[in-house]
């Protein structure tokens, strides 16, 4: 694959394992670090951050790259990982492949040869399916009633809410889908299904999954479409929900976040090592 031959996979969850496993049955030498408390997968080696950053040809990292401010995100590793520490350490034109999500991320990262694998269509478009079924399962956890027949709106019809609309259809759910564009909102009445504006809700739901990040239910709207919902908010954070309102109405929110390294870390795993193969052919690294 150009000259690429070697992978360092420095933080992440079971996502981050599963890729580097994969990788390695492809034929590349993996590094791996911040995994002390995992066994390490068949053909890969563990390493240090500095020793897998210098002889690796490209490095990968998590998605999220950070859950706390200026530290890796490395819930398995054995110790923090500065982000300070991988600035300094990774030379300049490297390649490093990660999940930024927002600009402090980035300022965090500053000086290096960033390449987003999450911001690719087709990485979006596969990892909608884990998030999706995560979705599900925590509505059938929480939720005291079946799926079947139970009145749900979907908030969003991005790539989640498609798939996620399905699969509430094929378990036998009546599905309200609500939108912002006029033409996504005749998609779901093409569908079969109940459309709403996005900006303008109403009515009783058993189960409101929202996908927006943007503020979508302030204390009026949770007041008109959620008093006896429970609320799966899949966006990132801070999410499309007042928290404040909802918990002073006392419904409850489920802050949904990085279902696929949750709900299919396999699958997730996969998806990142396909995009980063899709990067490296089309970027000629």
């Amino acid at each position: 694959m150009n000259s690429v031959n070697s992978f360092g996979i420095i933080g992440g969850d079971k996502r981050q394992l599963y890729c580097a496993q994969k990788m390695a049955e492809d034929g590349f030498t993996v590094y791996i670090s911040g995994f002390e408390h995992c066994s390490c997968p068949p053909g890969c080696i563990p390493e240090n951050p500095r020793t897998t950053a210098r002889l690796s040809d490209a490095v990968i990292l998590p998605m999220p790259v950070s859950r706390s401010k200026g530290e890796l995100f490395a819930p398995f590793s054995d110790g923090i990982i500065p982000l300070s520490l991988l600035r300094q350490t990774i030379p300049a034109d490297k390649p490093v492949l990660c999940g930024i999500n927002g600009a402090a991320e980035q300022y965090e990262l500053d000086g290096l040869r960033i390449i987003r694998y999450s911001s690719r269509e087709e990485f979006a478009a596969a990892n909608a399916v884990p998030t999706a079924e995560g979705a599900v399962e925590i509505a059938m956890r929480e939720y005291e009633g079946t799926i079947n027949g139970a009145d749900c709106l979907v908030t969003g019809y991005g790539n989640i809410g498609k798939i996620l609309c399905f699969m509430l259809r094929g378990l036998g759910a009546n599905v309200t889908a609500a939108a912002r564009k006029h033409k996504d909102r005749a998609l779901i009445r093409g569908s079969g299904m109940k459309d709403a504006d996005i900006y303008s809700l109403s009515g009783h739901y058993d189960l409101i999954f929202n996908t927006v990040p943007a503020l979508i239910f302030d204390r009026h709207t949770l007041a008109q479409c959620a008093a006896e919902s429970i609320i799966i908010d899949l966006a990132s954070m801070p999410g499309g929900i007042d928290d404040n309102a909802a918990d002073k109405l006392k419904i409850p929110v489920i802050h949904a976040l990085s279902l696929p390294g949750k709900a299919a870390p396999k699958s997730a795993g996969i998806i990142i090592k396909n995009a980063v193969y899709n990067i490296i052919r089309e970027e000629e690294l």
